[in-house]
């Protein structure tokens, strides 16, 4: 079976790592053929330029450019895939249309976040209003988001993200991770996001300031970057510079991640619902217990008092109280933690939501391909 992915652009952020992950699976597979359509110039994984799949460039000239159905359905009639597959709002309300008229089944993937309220004049909303109706099915990565985007129950599909565990090999050792980091405490809590409104580093950074308040034995880290990254290196008190640390975006994020004691992912609830955190997914997978707040789609991950802990939201007192107990009980931080690695090796592996694809996909067949598939299968 031929798929053609299309997505808006490949900048850093949780969907399009799982988008790149699941070409890397079904590349390796002999029943699955991959093409890639990106949107903008923007690709930050340069590693699916190692692949050795097609990538087709369909650039909008525009934010909302007309020209792109027209250049769209002539490249589905040149490539003929068997299904479509679109990742965001903007791609699902292009490739919609023209896989209707096309008579291409569409996998529509663009439920990635589960947020309480959804606008009508969102952007989300409009496009689900107008390609659920033309998708042969609607993708999402929680329960809640197929909930918060009123996805029609015959048509929506949970698939967990799964993490790719090969990630996990030759990673540095913490000392070594530490000491580039200029880190000296012997605890370490780190919170790995975008510094955008959707993520409330605001809370992260006054649980810090909290904890330091009354202990000197950790180091924060705030990872990553953004437009609200200035406010929040604003918010620190000037004798606790060296205790919160801002290094940016860091390249083998998965090294950082295995030197510190608990990972944190802190969401404003008002503005944005998890689907299924990737960050927190890492830090799981790496056995270290986590703290997060109660959002959206976090739940289906973090299991409550089992593989963490999960708050309310904007509530910095009570996400404290949570790291301190976990520092406090090393048999607690090592049973969630432990209890966290088994959970994602059992149920969230890439391997899992590869499968839950490729039995999606084969569903979706049309009739006369399903026996190719078969065929190419033994």
């Amino acid at each position: 079976m031929k798929v053609l992915m299309v997505v808006d652009g490949l900048h850093p952020g949780g969907k399009e790592r799982r988008l790149v992950e699941l070409m890397r699976s079904l590349k390796a597979r002999r029943d699955a053929e991959v093409e890639l359509v990106v949107m903008s110039e923007e690709i930050r994984y340069p590693d699916v330029l190692t692949l050795g799949i097609p990538i087709l460039r369909m650039i909008r000239r525009t934010p909302h450019d007309p020209g792109v159905f027209r250049r769209f359905y002539r490249l589905c009639r040149e490539r003929a895939p068997d299904l479509i597959h679109t990742w965001d709002p903007m791609t699902s309300l292009y490739a919609a249309p023209v896989a209707r008229l096309l008579g291409i089944p569409l996998v529509n993937g663009m439920v990635t976040k589960a947020p309480a309220r959804l606008s009508w004049r969102s952007l989300e909303r409009i496009a689900g209003f107008l390609t659920f109706p033309l998708s042969a099915a609607v993708v999402g990565n929680s329960r809640a988001g197929l909930q918060s985007f009123r996805v029609p129950p015959g048509k929506g599909r949970c698939i967990h993200n799964g993490f790719n565990l090969d990630r996990l090999r030759g990673l540095d050792e913490p000392a070594e991770t530490r000491k580039r980091l200029g880190i000296t405490t012997p605890r370490v809590v780190a919170m790995v996001a975008a510094f955008t409104p959707k993520k409330d580093y605001s809370t992260f950074i006054r649980a810090a300031r909290e904890l330091l308040a009354r202990r000197d034995d950790i180091t924060f880290l705030a990872v990553g970057d953004g437009p609200t990254r200035a406010a929040a290196e604003a918010m620190m008190e000037p004798d606790q510079a060296g205790k919160i640390l801002f290094p940016g975006w860091v390249s083998g994020v998965e090294s950082l991640m295995r030197a510190v004691d608990i990972g944190v992912l802190a969401t404003d609830a008002d503005v944005h619902g998890e689907g299924i955190p990737n960050a927190l997914l890492e830090f799981m997978a790496l056995g270290k217990p986590v703290v997060a707040t109660r959002t959206g789609g976090t739940g289906e991950l973090v299991v409550e008092g089992a593989t963490g802990f999960l708050v309310g939201n904007r509530d910095p007192g009570a996400m404290a109280a949570r790291i301190q107990q976990i520092l406090d009980d090393p048999a607690l931080s090592h049973a969630l933690g432990e209890c966290g690695r088994t959970r994602v090796q059992s149920e969230f592996t890439i391997e899992a939501m590869t499968a839950s694809y490729v039995e999606l996909y084969r569903q979706l067949l049309p009739s006369g391909r399903k026996a190719d598939v078969h065929a190419a299968r033994r």
